[in-house]
């Protein structure tokens, strides 16, 4: 059955037909709407949690229970939870464990633009990107096996536009959702992390990302489309949509899996094209892992590492670079700025911020 979602409503949607049991999260755009759509399909534990730590650590403790169990939030939200995700990826799981966050590239709702790709790097856990509603609502199935399989929390990237913009998915109509039942196994020494259990999971870690290494050479969302060999695109999540608008007779590789990265075929790839650049949002996160790989690749010598990518930005960096023609006729809508009425920002209904804002302005 075919739906027109919002990456938000597409990810609350694979997660419930995932079979995820427990759901937790603190609100904060554009990550809020995941909750609140995931409320209203029942069948699942739901919590709005004192903050995001807290969100965590509930999903942490269902996940070692044995169900599969979602934490949301937004970008900075992952730093108050970090120290109980670092935990997870030191502990492993029982059932299969989520963290989805929602990058706010352009700061349209926050007080910084982090990158937050570092934290898969940095925590050593795999990381999924989807570049549309489609991949949001496929990909959650895909995340819980993963975490299952590996043994392994999976961080899960959206960003401002993939959460909020709607496209068409195509859903499962009919559908038997298998729920796990609850089963704590009490395992000290893999959930224990005093020093003398901690430091035998640390080779286990290295060596789950040197297979995930491997997995994702296969992973079916990573996409390479080669037609002008002239140029090649690399690329993943929204900037990959706003790549085949601005080069759509480029070879594309669209990256799902942007941690660890399949390394075999971006060599294939790049291989195969006479000139390599990678597109992507804020930090040369992809870039800077293919330069350590020995490839010569453009990428934030075109790309902005500041700010929002628009279509827009990244035309006119591509004619400035010479890497597409000066358009012989602007478009109305580019010659038109539309001024729009200023819309100062709010608190959000619900927000537990706002009885304190309130007070403080009396």
């Amino acid at each position: 059955m075919k739906r027109l979602l919002s990456g938000n409503e597409a990810i609350a949607l694979g997660a419930y037909h995932a079979g995820v049991s427990v759901a937790a999260a603190y609100p904060g755009t554009p990550s809020t709407e995941i909750l609140e759509n995931l409320a209203r399909m029942g069948d699942v534990y739901v919590e709005w949690s004192t903050n995001e730590k807290v969100a965590m650590e509930v999903a942490m403790g269902a996940s070692y229970g044995g169900v599969r169990a979602m934490a949301s939030m937004k970008h900075v939200g992952l730093n108050v939870a970090a120290d109980p995700f670092f935990a997870a990826s030191v502990t492993g799981i029982r059932g299969g464990l989520v963290v989805v966050c929602c990058d706010d590239p352009g700061m349209h709702s926050s007080q910084n633009e982090q990158d937050n790709r570092h934290y898969a790097r940095f925590a050593k856990v795999p990381m999924l990107e989807p570049s549309d509603s489609q991949e949001a609502y496929s990909l959650m199935e895909w995340a819980f096996n993963i975490s299952e399989e590996f043994d392994t929390p999976v961080l899960f990237r959206s960003t401002t536009r993939i959460s909020h913009c709607k496209t068409v998915a195509e859903v499962s109509e009919s559908l038997q959702i298998k729920r796990k039942s609850p089963r704590f196994i009490r395992d000290p020494h893999k959930f224990v992390m005093v020093p003398s259990n901690a430091r035998p999971r640390h080779p286990l870690m290295e060596e789950r990302i040197r297979k995930m290494s491997s997995y994702v050479e296969t992973f079916p969302f990573n996409e390479m489309v080669l037609e002008d060999r002239t140029l090649g695109i690399i690329s993943a999540g929204a900037a990959y949509q706003y790549a085949r608008e601005v080069f759509p007779k480029a070879s594309l590789l669209k990256l799902v899996t942007t941690y660890p990265l399949p390394a075999s075929l971006i060599r294939e790839f790049a291989s195969a094209v006479d000139r390599l650049v990678v597109v992507e949002e804020l930090d040369p996160f992809i870039e800077e892992q293919l330069r350590a790989m020995g490839i010569e690749v453009v990428g934030k010598e075109l790309v902005p590492i500041t700010g929002e990518l628009t279509p827009e930005i990244l035309e006119q960096r591509a004619v400035e670079a010479g890497l597409l023609p000066a358009p012989s006729v602007v478009s109305s809508s580019k010659k038109t700025e539309q001024q729009l009425p200023v819309r100062p920002p709010l608190l959000c209904p619900g927000c537990p911020h706002a009885p304190i804002s309130y007070t403080l302005k009396r």
